[in-house]
């Protein structure tokens, strides 16, 4: 388990039908926010009285979605779809967005905090979703409080057993660790993951909590948390090679066989040399980075009678321009103006 050296650029070989940013990069998975708006509060994410929500009129309809996503995949071959919030599952009549999403053949996923998933996880299945990531940050019911600022930990879970049951896959559990909230839970969500046989990929709190008092102290790095699992749950050695799609996580197996965990160090040890992904919020603005400073309007390009060949024009610029990396921690480190949950996770 020895540390990766982060990574801001990329020289592997492309093929010439793909999307490929300034730096040799092929792009070829979208994160599309549907909503803006979510049932908790997390403070990593948003003040405790909420942000200022945009309206209906902006926010792009299910049809607007399709379209872009139909761009990216029959020009360049997007092969991954993840569908985000806020919390997605708050958006009106959303089995319908996956109906139309499902015919592009992508592998389709979404993110999502499992609250509404006990009446939602088999109309998702049957639309097509294919897979599922939940946020689950304790096994507190106090902490789950203290975190979301709301008391949903128990619908939470059984969100999670409501997907397993519907046949999602894989199920994969999402931890943002804090310095001295929930980093001593760490071999507890292990253990859960590894009961119910789900994914659990711990993240490095990230500076995206609407100016909520994020510093470097309170990140966990993905280093000590893999020491942390090793000393009570032996991994086996390095971590699993990938394939296909460049993953945030970097995976090990637990030496015992029963699954594996993951960490995103996207703070310690930044993936962006081999980032392949871009994201559109909810109001229908491209961005190449979760830390993106500039966005591109793709709405206004939909809504004014834009041409495919129009929006597709605005996605390989706003792509050429996709920087190396967002450099969290050094001097030169600016802040986005938006917090996640406005940019989609």
């Amino acid at each position: 388990m020895e540390p990766r050296e982060p990574k801001y650029y990329s020289s592997a070989p492309v093929e010439s039908s793909t999307l490929v940013d300034g730096h040799g990069r092929r792009v070829r998975d979208l994160r599309i926010s549907i909503t803006d708006r979510c049932n908790l509060r997390c403070t990593y994410c948003m003040p405790a009285e909420g942000l200022p929500w945009l309206p209906r009129a902006d926010v792009l309809t299910y049809e607007e979605i399709a379209r872009i996503a139909k761009v990216c995949v029959d020009r360049w071959a997007f092969d991954a779809i993840r569908i985000t919030g806020g919390e997605p599952t708050l958006r009106a009549d959303v089995v319908s967005l996956f109906e139309l999403l499902a015919p592009l053949g992508v592998d389709l996923a979404m993110t999502t905090n499992a609250i509404r998933l006990v009446d939602l996880a088999v109309p998702l299945r049957n639309a097509g979703l294919k897979r599922v990531n939940i946020s689950l940050d304790t096994l507190d019911a106090a902490t789950f409080e203290r975190i979301t600022r709301r008391d949903d930990l128990g619908r939470t879970i059984a969100g999670i057993d409501a997907a397993i049951a519907a046949g999602l896959a894989p199920v994969k559990i999402n931890t943002v660790v804090m310095r001295g909230v929930n980093d001593h839970e760490i071999l507890d969500l292990v253990e859960f993951a590894r009961d119910r046989g789900v994914g659990l990929r711990f993240i490095e709190f990230m500076p995206l909590d609407a100016g909520q008092g994020w510093t470097l102290d309170q990140v966990v790095p993905a280093r000590e948390i893999l020491e942390t699992i090793d000393a009570a749950f032996p991994l086996s050695g390095d971590a699993i090679p990938t394939s296909g799609h460049v993953e945030p996580a970097e995976r090990f197996a637990f030496a015992d066989g029963r699954g594996d965990v993951g960490v995103i160090a996207s703070v310690t040890e930044p993936f962006c040399g081999d980032c392949d992904r871009v994201r559109i919020t909810a109001d229908g603005r491209l961005r190449t980075c979760l830390f993106a400073l500039d966005e591109s309007d793709l709405r206004e390009v939909v809504r004014s009678g834009g041409s495919d060949d129009d929006l597709a024009a605005v996605i390989a610029r706003a792509v050429a321009g996709k920087w190396a990396g967002h450099r969290i921690g050094n001097v030169d480190f600016i802040r986005p103006d938006r917090s996640m949950s406005q940019i989609g996770g």
